[in-house]
């Protein structure tokens, strides 16, 4: 069974993605930490939006310190290597993601939404950490993104858990069937990028 297939990806991603990110190892590093960063805010707002969700609070509290310690790892390992960490860049993975949201959606559905989205980032990321895992040339990024590889599945099946939490489960497999082929359709769109995690 393929990582797509257990992580639901229709698309995998293009191989030559990794050599091309092993060139600008300074840029892929820097868009890395802020990727952690992000992460971080957003369960905090997803946390501060529903607040009075009490497992979801308990749950992704957690999440908000790890998130900010990987970010906090991703700056190590650029100082241990001499590089520096360069300016955010517009992540156009997660904009296109956040833009097929729909519209004019009760604050209910609109938890369904996030937390899938939140699932689908977490599961390209792991599938993007797990190639960097086992095809980049450096043995010491090799352990390192192998750690981020298992986390971020983690963190996925955590996101879907949550969703079964409070919707019905035929309801959270129709919204994340959909998210799957809307990902789908937005990777096929990009192209690979040097300077991007996503």
């Amino acid at each position: 069974m393929s990582e797509n297939t257990i992580l639901g990806l229709k698309l995998p991603t293009d191989p030559r993605w990794v050599d091309i990110a092993a060139i600008s190892l300074e840029d892929i590093l820097t868009d890395h930490a802020f990727c952690e960063q992000k992460a971080a805010t957003t369960m905090i707002s997803i946390i501060q939006r529903y607040s009075d969700r009490a497992e979801l609070v308990d749950k992704l509290a957690p999440v908000v310190t790890e998130e900010w310690g990987h970010f906090r790892m991703v700056l190590a390992e650029l100082k241990k290597r001499g590089l520096h960490l360069g300016k955010q860049r517009k992540d156009d993975y997660v904009n296109a993601l956040l833009t097929r949201e729909p519209k004019n959606i009760s604050p209910e559905q609109r938890l369904l939404h996030k937390l899938c989205i939140c699932a689908l980032i977490e599961a390209r990321s792991c599938e993007r950490f797990r190639l960097l895992s086992l095809h980049i040339s450096d043995d010491k990024l090799k352990e390192f993104y192998y750690k981020f590889m298992v986390s971020e599945a983690g963190h996925y099946r955590l996101f879907l858990d949550l969703a079964r939490t409070y919707f019905e489960e035929e309801t959270v497999r129709d919204t994340w069937q959909w998210w799957l082929q809307e990902e789908k359709e937005i990777m096929e769109a990009m192209p690979p990028r040097a300077d991007r995690i996503h």
